[in-house]
């Protein structure tokens, strides 16, 4: 194939039959979705999978590195307040509010009332305890010390909730491109990077594993009221010492 048509190809829309003619708040929407649902919030989801314990530091001597924390919180939000001026920016194009409208919709507004669960739910997680966040009272009493039932159901959902966000998210984006006839390219370099997500993830947990949050935190003493009990998730790992 010669470099023009490939490129006439490229740039042209996936359906030759269609157009490829959208309002400039749509393609902003676009933009502002892609970065939120396809970069920051995986990214965010990675880093808190898998970099509780960062490559150099000297686990399980060296505790409670926040490092993933923050860049956790740092891409969390950063994919909220993308989502939802991309969302500002339809709702102004619209001027109305479309639910269900097509398959778009339904995913997209899953993904938004999703996202919003996880912000508030946030607020809810109880408090940490332990030797390095103790109680006013000075005990190591706490939600995730202690692993109470409340911290549990935080657990669960928070993590279940945020695995169905980033589905419907992506799903979202797959018919949001298909309902504009995006461009051939656009679905090339969107599927090329949830590969390379997805490949670095199934790396990440062949090589490193995804580490029990509480171990991470707190170590490793079998005495310690969370590792009496199993992890929450799937494919968590949890180190037992000889």
């Amino acid at each position: 194939m010669e470099a023009l048509p490939l490129i006439d190809w490229l740039a042209g829309p996936i359906d030759p039959a269609r157009g490829h003619d959208i309002h400039v708040l749509e393609s902003w929407h676009g933009r502002f979705m892609l970065l939120a649902w396809a970069i920051l919030l995986p990214l965010g989801v990675l880093v808190a999978r898998y970099f509780k314990v960062m490559p150099r530091q000297n686990w399980p001597e060296d505790l409670d590195n926040k490092t993933w924390w923050h860049a956790h919180l740092c891409l969390q939000w950063s994919g909220a307040i993308a989502s939802l001026i991309g969302l500002g920016c339809i709702l102004r194009k619209a001027g109305r509010i479309e639910m269900m409208a097509t398959p778009h919709h339904l995913f997209g507004w899953l993904a938004i009332a999703l996202l919003l669960t996880q912000v508030l739910a946030g607020l809810f997680r109880g408090s940490p305890g332990g030797p390095t966040y103790p109680a006013p009272d000075g005990s190591e009493r706490g939600d995730h010390f202690d692993m109470t039932l409340r911290r549990q159901i935080f657990e669960y959902s928070h993590k279940t909730l945020g695995y169905a966000a980033l589905l419907c998210g992506a799903a979202a984006l797959l018919f949001g491109l298909h309902h504009v006839n995006a461009p051939v390219w656009m679905w090339l370099a969107t599927t090329a990077w949830w590969v390379t997500l997805i490949a670095w993830a199934i790396h990440l947990q062949i090589t490193r594993g995804a580490l029990d949050t509480y171990q991470a935190i707190w170590g490793v003493d079998p005495d310690l009221p969370g590792n009496k009990r199993k992890p929450i998730g799937f494919g968590i790992k949890r180190f037992r010492p000889e």
